[in-house]
């Protein structure tokens, strides 16, 4: 693994204008006129030279290509200098082909359950949905092998909470797309039950079920 580096350090490299860090890594969307003209540029990232070894997770659908950098290993899931220079990379190969990146079309989903002994309900969760422990948080975290669905952090209780509800969903969102997405939410019904920006909100809706808009700003 090449040398870790923080996500405020990945955000304030030269060359990453195109790149948010959300719950799961850097990612970027690129919109493309076809899906042809996806499928080229998928290509192209894939004989990019040294991208085998550190291969991104990508998604192409019509109207445009996301990709997503994360290194993870049995001790570390996070930035490192090899996603720095990938994500540098990728971004003058999409620049070369006339694609501008949007990061309104960025965000990231993770479910989180409040438990009382999360050792006792993880294994349920694995079962039932087929996920993995995260390996560099085992006791905490489960994941899609198949990386499509929400991941699922378990949050111990000190105590039950009979008048909340004990599952909320969290969404990562880039830091710049973070106060527009809590405004849409509050002029949809909601309200704002704590702000702690520009880490997170958390909203209710009008019956109270809880929802955390999250950045990864002062997290590091």
């Amino acid at each position: 693994m090449s040398e870790p580096i923080t996500m405020r350090a990945f955000h304030a490299a030269e060359g990453t204008r195109d790149w948010r860090v959300v719950g799961d890594g850097a990612n970027a969307f690129f919109r493309t006129a076809s899906f042809a003209d996806g499928t080229a540029f998928v290509q192209a990232i894939g004989e990019l030279d040294g991208v085998g070894p550190h291969q991104p997770d990508i998604d192409l659908r019509h109207d445009g290509v996301t990709v997503r950098l994360l290194t993870a290993t049995d001790d570390y899931a996070g930035m490192t200098e090899r996603d720095l220079d990938l994500a540098r990379r990728i971004s003058a190969l999409a620049s070369d082909r006339g694609l501008t990146a949007d990061p309104t079309r960025i965000q990231t989903v993770l479910l989180t359950i409040d438990a009382l002994v999360s050792a006792d309900v993880m294994p349920f969760w694995a079962a039932v949905l087929d996920y993995e422990r995260r390996p560099d948080n085992p006791d905490e975290d489960l994941i899609d092998p198949r990386w499509h669905g929400p991941g699922i952090w378990f949050q111990d209780m000190d105590a039950p909470r009979p008048q909340r509800n004990r599952i909320h969903v969290d969404v990562w969102v880039p830091y710049d797309q973070a106060e527009a997405r809590v405004a849409a939410a509050l002029a949809a019904g909601g309200r704002l039950v704590r702000d702690r920006a520009p880490t997170w909100w958390t909203l209710a809706d009008a019956e109270g079920n809880e929802a955390d808009v999250a950045t990864t700003q002062g997290r590091d």
